[in-house]
């Protein structure tokens, strides 16, 4: 979106358009929605706003929710917004230290400001596009002088006047829809500048959950989050933001329940032990955060194989941190093999898991050229030098 298509959109005529729109969720209702208003006599900029923004809604549900459909965005501002519910816990944070103000430098279409802003949190944002600023002010504009917004660079902006600082350096190329990643010390602003204000102001800085833990200083919360399956961020808090005591965690968030493992180092893993009555996968954030071992010494588990995030057990526990799978027995992992014994044991739907292996699941399921009512998870891994295909079901 430029800043001519966002100028048709607001406006009472535009807002009102895609108000009473309904709801655009494929290329056929866009090629009909955007038939439709071009023969009412809308203007091609004011079309291509609404439908594109009737879109964006829609897919913007699976991160906001109810709340998508009173808001505005950017392609690109969408895919690298926080989750609604993932905001929600940062700014429980902020609350819970007793922050009443936070400059969001970097914020986006936002996400993370709505949800300090939802918690009584005075919030001053910041963004370095124009484009984005207008429409993340369009987005708060609700919490009325309780939310600022402007358009500015972080490294110039003011923080006399406030507790806390949210910080999202820009970690992709500029831009509305398509962008790339970029490295490290290419972020806007700096890790460096980051990391000094860090130590200077009780800060929270939201990073990609990949990012080199050689990068992360020593005296920095790192907190890894995972949301309904997928690991989203990586954020490192500071002053009083952080936790004592604590400087991994691994906050695994699925539904509207939470649970968090801490540990004030990384984990020490359990020794490898030979394949039990069960499988369990870590969760990502958990694999993140190094903390593995200490998932394994609750579930009275061991390493499947040494530098494969899997583990096994005989007891019958399972946790939050994991998926569990109950193993049925071990099958050839020769495609060929595997193929003749799925088909012998009726199994036609198939969830396939890999670690440690060179296999692409999705080549490998049509190879298998499976058969059948039944339904099982494949997990093919390695234990030691040799591949393994391991038959379970999904506890």
């Amino acid at each position: 979106m430029d800043m001519s298509e966002l100028t048709a959109l607001l406006t009472s005529e535009g807002l009102r358009l895609l108000d009473g729109l309904d709801p655009v969720e494929s290329a056929a209702d866009v090629t009909r929605t955007v038939s439709r208003l071009r023969s009412a006599g809308h203007s091609p900029e004011l079309v291509s706003a609404v439908v594109g923004q009737a879109r964006l809604r829609v897919k913007a549900r699976a991160k906001f929710g109810d709340f998508a459909d009173r808001m505005l965005f950017t392609r690109a501002g969408l895919e690298q917004a926080t989750r609604l519910a993932v905001a929600a816990r940062h700014a429980g944070r902020l609350r819970d230290a007793g922050i009443g103000s936070v400059a969001d430098l970097g914020c986006g279409i936002g996400g993370d400001a709505l949800g300090f802003a939802g918690l009584g949190i005075r919030v001053q944002a910041i963004d370095a596009d124009e484009v984005t600023a207008v429409i993340a002010a369009y987005n708060l504009a609700p919490f009325g002088d309780a939310a600022t917004v402007r358009q500015g660079l972080a490294e110039e902006t003011d923080l006399s006047g406030v507790e806390a600082v949210w910080l999202d350096p820009a970690r992709r190329t500029s831009g509305h829809n398509e962008t790339s990643r970029v490295r490290p010390e290419d972020y806007s602003p700096p890790l460096d500048w980051a990391f000094d204000l860090a130590e200077r102001i009780p800060t929270g800085i939201k990073l990609g959950p990949g990012l080199d833990r050689a990068m992360i200083p020593e005296d920095l919360e790192a907190q890894w989050v995972s949301a309904d399956g997928s690991t989203v961020e990586l954020v490192l808090w500071s002053g009083t933001l952080a936790r004592p005591a604590v400087r991994r965690a691994a906050l695994v968030l699925r539904g509207d329940d939470a649970w968090e493992l801490t540990s004030p180092a990384d984990a020490a893993d359990e020794p490898v032990r030979p394949l039990g009555a069960f499988v369990h996968e870590p969760d990502g954030a958990v694999i993140r955060a190094r903390l593995i071992g200490d998932v394994a010494r609750s579930l009275d588990a061991g390493m499947l194989a040494d530098q494969i995030a899997y583990l096994t057990s005989d007891a019958a526990l399972t946790s939050p941190f994991v998926a569990s799978f109950r193993v049925r027995e071990v099958l050839p992992a020769e495609p060929r093999a595997l193929s003749r014994a799925l088909r012998e044991r009726g199994i036609g739907r198939l969830e396939i898991k890999k670690r440690g292996v060179d296999i692409d699941p999705a080549a490998f399921r049509t190879a298998l050229k499976l058969r059948g009512e039944g339904s099982a998870t494949l997990i093919v891994t390695r234990i030691g030098a040799k591949r393994v295909a391991i038959l379970a079901d999904r506890i």
